[in-house]
């Protein structure tokens, strides 16, 4: 019974590829056209048309909702980059607020006269110094967050823009050398080919 199965798989396997195979052989090209303009063409399919407000859509995109403009340019593997630092920045700000919140309530604590979580470990001062330091990290955290919010939108709006641009090779500077035959020497020369 296995032999049977494998038989079968390996039968649809070759109707398989002789039905692309033949899919393949029916692309009909023109007599006429030379090969350089049937290259040109294949290279214009593979450009999108010129999008002025692509690189303003992402942008847009990107500032409503962090990712976004990363899905509408096509790199899907950026958004989790981008929610991983904007919740890392999320995550120290909440957590700096928490440990504020409990050295100030114990600083309040010990300025009204009643008992504190820390009475006899921490001094006042010392209550004071990591107020002072929660409230930097909460700060800091508050920039981060932000930080990776606009490299988002950047992001975003510098791969829109880079997606439309042409470096074909119909626009290219290239050095050139050519050979007099008459002369015998060499000529040293730069150009510049635009084909239409």
């Amino acid at each position: 019974m296995k032999l049977k199965t494998h038989y079968c798989l390996f039968f649809f396997l070759i109707i398989i590829s002789i039905a692309s195979a033949q899919q393949d052989s029916l692309l009909v090209t023109p007599e006429n056209k030379s090969k350089r303009e049937l290259r040109r063409e294949v290279r214009e399919q593979d450009y999108e048309p010129y999008n002025a407000l692509a690189p303003a859509k992402a942008a847009f995109y990107s500032a409503v909702l962090p990712g976004l403009g990363q899905a509408y340019n096509g790199s899907y593997w950026k958004i989790p980059i981008a929610y991983a630092g904007i919740g890392t920045g999320v995550y120290f700000y909440l957590e700096n607020d928490k440990q504020y919140d409990r050295y100030r309530n114990a600083y309040k604590d010990r300025l009204a006269g009643r008992v504190d979580e820390f009475q006899n470990r921490v001094s006042t001062d010392a209550l004071i110094r990591a107020q002072e330091f929660y409230q930097k990290n909460k700060e800091i955290s508050i920039l981060v967050s932000l930080g990776v919010y606009l490299l988002n939108i950047i992001d975003a709006n510098v791969e829109a823009h880079l997606r439309q641009f042409n470096v074909d090779e119909d626009l290219s500077l290239k050095p050139n050398l050519d050979f007099d035959a008459f002369s015998g020497k060499t000529n040293y020369g730069l150009t510049l080919n635009f084909n239409f």
